[in-house]
């Protein structure tokens, strides 16, 4: 058996890939090692429509769960902001249902799809699987995390996130926690899925998140558990090299999710769709310089983005609770609003800029970081 490419990873990365690919002609097979594409549900679904659009995806009825109105934001101490998300036009989707409707273009293109197939070694002529041995001229790791534990785990954090029913869960409002010492390096979130049901989840560096995530639910009051799932989160921005030799790495492999939220449908799924356009370029020239093509679209379209993100995080992880409930007390109105009329949801430091008060007067953070903060600002 033989395939122009062969991806392993039924996410969106792989199979935006595989669409991009099939459309050309050239013959693509997809395995996915769960037994469904969609699932398990790692992913927290937000997504702008810009995004989305850009993807070539007009979300199905099933897809689209509904419009985030405001995000409120609060610190160790119980201070809080709220962000008007209207005008940025962010909507909480079914991960489950967005891969499904990927995996129905990438099939009416011509692809060919497998699940319960694992990825097992790269082979002299193509790949062995978990069920047999498949010749291919390019190989496409769109895996995920579990790609990149072998190769730096201080970039990995771990996380849970449950789907609860639960009153306070309000349609449209999205709520992010921030403690250093309850989860260090990064935050607690939770996204409606509609009127009392939704994901709570939280991440950090070296915490029990089962503990933590059950700490808050019983903080938050009576609620009902109905799915959990725990995975590694990758917050260190991309890899080094996007292609080696006849392996092309996208998606989450490729460490194309934001370092801030380690949210990546656009920008993972961007990886997925250049990755397969020069994967087609490639497959018809034979020439090398087309395949490079696709790590050169990526970086000149997210690089200096993400490296910002990087600092932003690293700023984040050095701040003690006291310098965050500090923080927030200098957060005026006109901030909130400035950053509410802000309409850009997948370049966002602009915001953690105004957020952290770096063109004000927090003297805490910039002492303490002068020389990241200017790569910021600049």
């Amino acid at each position: 058996m033989s395939y122009d490419v062969i991806i392993a990873g039924g996410s969106v990365a792989g199979l935006l890939c595989a669409r991009e690919i099939s459309s050309k002609g050239f013959s693509v097979l997809v395995i996915e090692e769960d037994y469904e594409i969609g699932t398990p549900e790692h992913c927290g679904g937000l997504v702008s429509i810009a995004g989305l659009a850009e993807l070539g995806v007009i979300p199905f009825r099933k897809t689209f769960d509904h419009m985030i109105e405001s995000a409120e934001v609060t610190s160790p101490n119980g201070n809080s902001f709220t962000i008007n998300s209207k005008k940025q036009k962010v909507i909480e989707i079914s991960r489950r249902e967005l891969d499904k409707q990927i995996a129905f273009q990438a099939q009416k293109n011509g692809a060919e799809i497998n699940v319960r197939t694992s990825f097992q070694e790269i082979t002299d002529t193509g790949i062995r699987t978990s069920k047999e041995k498949i010749d291919c001229k390019i190989f496409v790791d769109a895996r995920g995390v579990s790609s990149l534990i072998h190769k730096d785990r201080t970039g990995i954090l771990s996380s849970a996130q449950y789907e609860i029913y639960a009153d306070w869960i309000k349609k449209g409002k999205v709520e992010v926690i921030f403690d250093q010492e309850k989860y260090p390096g990064f935050f607690a979130w939770i996204i409606p899925s509609g009127d009392g049901k939704g994901k709570v989840g939280v991440a950090g560096r070296g915490i029990k998140v089962s503990e933590a995530l059950e700490s808050i639910l019983k903080e938050k009051g009576k609620f009902s558990t109905i799915r959990k799932i725990f995975a590694p989160i990758w917050i260190k921005g991309p890899i080094k090299k996007f292609v080696e030799g006849k392996t092309v790495i996208i998606g989450d492999a490729a460490g194309q999710a934001k370092p801030t939220t380690a949210g990546g449908i656009f920008t993972s799924g961007m990886g997925g769709v250049y990755a397969g356009q020069a994967i087609s370029e490639f497959l018809k020239t034979n020439n090398r310089d087309d395949l490079d093509q696709y790590q050169k679209k990526w970086t000149a379209r997210f690089g200096k983005e993400f490296e910002k993100q990087l600092l932003a995080r690293k700023i984040l992880e050095r701040v003690d609770n006291n310098t965050i409930n500090k923080l927030f007390e200098t957060i005026t109105p006109e901030i909130t609003r400035e950053i509410s009329e802000k309409d850009d949801f997948d370049f966002h430091t602009g915001s953690i800029i105004k957020l952290l008060g770096l063109k004000g007067s927090i003297k805490t953070v910039q002492t303490l970081l002068g020389g990241e903060i200017k790569k910021l600002l600049g």
